[in-house]
């Protein structure tokens, strides 16, 4: 019986991570040229000393926080940090206190909007920042939802964000700007060794956008096809272990950090139908991290933060697009002598996490390539949700 659940899970993730290409794809397609456009401004006002501040509420947050992450430590070596603040904690006071004519404001929120960043967005904009409503009826650049269901929707303003820390980093670094575009060649070689008008460059720029959504349509077939059953026992003991009494306990660094907190709200703040999920995310306590990074060392800042939360029941989930992150080793390490289930989300070839059998549910988006990575893993874990959503209701 087990198994024959164990293959109907498989079947219903497999079908759940392949429904998002058509909405994905047929958005990009109609939308990669506006983007191109917007970028090449962000270019502008970056140059000019401009910032990029994002805020929202909720699971919307971890979005703003995604974004700020990405500009300041860009992901690709040699690429320069571009300011970004994430506000969301006082999005209106703040934006208040420090907006300025050519900062770019960016407001996430679910697919049917949020009135409260609007209003933040409509105060930016009056202030003569740039706007983007992610989604919302008016900015910059307005997003109408292409979808209803909240997690494909977020999966698909993880992508648009991505793009837009990829195209900007094309257009101000441009030779036209005065610059080489060194490190990002490899993902735009129409651009040549020819200074060129931005404005002959924006077709071709939208075309590799809609590339980059192709790209991760096949890594998230090959995930589907490669990984359903490894997510669905992953999600047959995670289910196991919370009807035990046990929490899910998340970790990550960096954008990896954001998909932990977006994951954790994901449980206990769940879309309108879904039943709430106990779950912690030890990357959302930034005194606590600081603290121990600062005297002991950033090897121990998961690993202490388990030693002092995790339970019998609990199921340690770690977010790495390497898999070889010392504190996120550390962790699943401990984890391990614990004897505490792990389930880790993983990019490259699973890396150390892999290679030692430090998860007992390696599921592994295969790809060098970190925003491709984590798109994917972003549609891994929110499937991984849906799924214990049907097994809480009897379904499978």
């Amino acid at each position: 019986m087990l198994m024959e659940t164990a293959y109907s899970l498989a079947e219903q993730i497999e079908t759940r991570l392949l429904l998002r290409h058509e909405i994905f794809e047929h958005y990009f397609s109609a939308e990669a040229r506006p983007l191109a456009e917007a970028c090449r401004e962000m270019s502008e006002r970056f140059l000019r000393g401009g910032r990029l501040l994002a805020l929202g509420r909720g699971p919307y947050a971890t979005d703003a926080q995604h974004v700020s992450v990405e500009f300041v430590h860009p992901v690709i070596v040699g690429k320069r940090a571009l300011p970004a603040l994430d506000l969301s904690l006082l999005m209106q006071p703040w934006l208040d206190a420090i907006v300025r004519p050519d900062d770019m404001v960016m407001g996430f929120g679910p697919p049917e909007g949020d009135p409260e960043v609007w209003s933040a967005l409509q105060s930016a904009q009056n202030h003569g920042a740039m706007t983007f409503a992610l989604p919302g009826p008016s900015g910059r650049y307005a997003l109408k939802a292409a979808t209803q269901d909240a997690f494909m929707h977020q999966e698909l303003i993880e992508i648009l964000c991505h793009t837009l820390w990829e195209t900007v980093h094309v257009f101000f670094e441009h030779r036209e700007l005065g610059q080489d575009i060194g490190h990002t060649e490899f993902l735009y070689p129409f651009l040549g060794k020819q200074k060129q008008e931005t404005s002959a460059v924006v077709d071709d720029v939208a075309a590799s956008i809609q590339m980059k959504v192709h790209d991760d349509k096949l890594l998230r077939t090959r995930l589907a096809r490669e990984e359903s059953e490894v997510m669905a026992g992953a999600a047959l003991d995670m289910h196991s272990r919370l009807r035990n009494g046990g929490k899910l306990i998340l970790l990550g660094n960096g954008g990896s950090a954001t998909d932990a907190n977006d994951w954790a709200i994901d449980c206990v703040m769940p879309p309108a139908g879904y039943h709430p999920i106990p779950a912690i995310s030890l990357a959302m306590e930034p005194a606590t991290i600081t603290a121990m990074a600062n005297d002991v060392g950033i090897e121990v800042i998961f690993l202490r933060q388990m030693l002092a939360q995790a339970q019998p029941n609990d199921v340690i989930i770690a977010i790495s697009t390497s898999g070889g992150s010392r504190n996120v080793v550390a962790a699943m390490e401990e984890a391990r002598k614990r004897n505490l289930m792990t389930v880790a989300l993983l990019g490259n070839d699973g890396g150390e996490i892999y290679r030692r059998g430090l998860a007992n549910h390696p599921i592994i988006v295969r790809s060098d390539y970190i925003p491709r990575i984590q798109e994917v893993q972003a549609s891994a874990y929110h499937v991984l949700r849906d799924t214990l959503e049907v097994l809480h209701n009897g379904h499978a």
